[in-house]
């Protein structure tokens, strides 16, 4: 369903995007994701900063520009979609805004600090016939592909451990809302790249049932937890263990899968972000990784001696998102995230941080 104005014109016109914010999340990943998606255009992006106008202006010579959020909401008849790139802590107000003026949204992650604020929003959405959806990039990274395949084949048996790790080496905070402390900021690692392990996990194993978590601030200056981990229990006896850390000095495999018949283990991120933060765009060969990275598959044999088999790496595929959402908003296909996952993985994260700050094993 699209605004509350003119409908997209012919089969064939593109949905009209409304960008909010030209940050980080904005301008490595939104725009360029929505430019490269057949069936949709970018229309307008908000923004007050002169030079992210700039920016953004450099790459989208035909982009419109508001200075606030609110501007975007008022002509809603001139829109199709708006798309939430901004800070956490807007994510909800401004949600709420673009779905009483009748727009479908696109919100990053996470969703709301609270599942019951994502619920409340979901619920808004649901009663006004608006598609709602949160970027969850991660769901379409390489290793991720890979692993799914492996599992659907019944390549590893059964599933009993699942070890995700997304550690960086940042021993200097960046600073900025991401590091800060103020809990209305939404911050930390936590909420940060926990939200694509827990959401991984979920995708992958189904509901959780207890959540243990320790985490720590460990960087000197840093307000916001950088150092995280969480033991997930899923109700079909799946144990999850996730990390996420900037002050990991050696990087441990990003993913490292033990089932009954075998297990995978790989190394090294998806590619995508690093080709969309030095400017590549979507097209021939994006997301293929280099031979040399591939994981392997095998049992009791270690891969860092040659063991087991290689297992090629599917190719990454962001694009595929922003493909679901016009697919689901010009022809009614499926949701590729919907705001009620995103309250689940909220109830395990909220779960983590109680559990963090009480030592203990919280039941969901």
């Amino acid at each position: 369903m699209t605004g509350t104005g003119t409908p997209p014109g012919s089969p064939g016109s593109p949905l009209r995007v409304g960008l909010v914010g030209y940050g980080l999340a904005g301008s490595v990943f939104h725009a360029p994701l929505i430019a490269a998606t057949e069936g949709l255009v970018l229309d307008s992006v908000a923004t007050s900063s002169p030079e992210r106008q700039e920016q953004a202006r450099a790459e989208f010579p035909d982009v419109r520009f508001a200075a606030r959020p609110d501007e975007l909401f008022e002509r809603a008849d001139e829109l199709d979609l708006i798309v939430l790139a901004s800070p956490n802590k807007t994510h909800v107000p401004l949600a709420t805004e673009a779905l009483k003026a009748g727009l479908p949204v696109v919100v990053d992650k996470p969703l709301a600090g609270t599942a019951a604020e994502a619920r409340d929003l979901a619920t808004l959405a649901e009663e006004r016939g608006l598609f709602l959806s949160v970027f969850q990039n991660r769901r379409w990274d390489n290793d991720f592909l890979t692993l799914r395949k492996l599992i659907a084949e019944g390549a590893l048996g059964d599933v009993w451990r699942f070890e995700s790790r997304f550690e960086r080496w940042r021993p200097q905070p960046k600073g900025g809302w991401r590091e800060s402390g103020d809990p209305a900021e939404i911050g930390g690692l936590l909420y940060d790249l926990g939200s694509h392990v827990v959401d991984q996990a979920l995708v992958l194993f189904g509901p959780v049932t207890q959540v243990y978590a320790e985490s720590v601030v460990r960087r000197t200056g840093a307000e916001a937890d950088d150092d995280t981990f969480l033991a997930l229990t899923h109700a079909n006896g799946v144990r999850s263990h996730l990390y996420v850390s900037a002050t990991a000095a050696q990087l441990g495999p990003r993913f490292r899968v033990l089932g009954s018949r075998a297990g995978y283990v790989k190394y090294g991120l998806d590619p995508q972000e690093a080709a969309l933060r030095e400017g590549k765009r979507p097209g021939r060969g994006w997301g293929e990784e280099d031979a040399s990275l591939y994981g392997r598959v095998g049992a009791g044999e270690s891969p860092l001696t040659g063991g087991g088999r290689v297992e090629p790496t599917l190719p990454g595929d962001y694009p595929a998102y922003y493909a679901a959402v016009a697919e689901a908003l010009l022809r009614g296909g499926p949701n590729p995230v919907g705001a009620r996952e995103a309250a689940a993985a909220l109830d395990v994260l909220e779960a983590a941080r109680r559990s963090a700050r009480e030592g203990t094993a919280v039941a969901l």
